[in-house]
């Protein structure tokens, strides 16, 4: 099973909108589910600056976007992916 790609953008508006709870995502994984994540930062991915899209932070889930993402919102795109690749 290939693993889940989780991008947080980490740049100033992201950080202060929360991005800085989210760098400890895996924490909130259970360990089976966080063996298929591979987890990174990215300085600024340049959505905050574009009206298409809500709010800060941002993080992509592999090629979904989550606008005003909180920890509760990624783990269950992740495990919504999980359940998805295992079918």
């Amino acid at each position: 099973m290939k693993k889940i790609k989780v991008v947080i953008c980490t740049g100033t508006t992201c950080y202060v909108m929360g991005a800085g709870n989210l760098i400890s995502l895996e924490e909130y994984l259970d360990e089976d589910v966080a063996r298929h994540v591979e987890i990174s930062g990215s300085s600024c991915i340049d959505l905050c600056k574009s009206e298409q899209y809500r709010n800060a932070p941002f993080v992509k889930v592999n090629d979904i976007l989550i606008s005003e993402a909180t920890v509760h919102k990624v783990v269950e795109e992740i495990k919504r992916q999980l359940k998805s690749n295992s079918l």
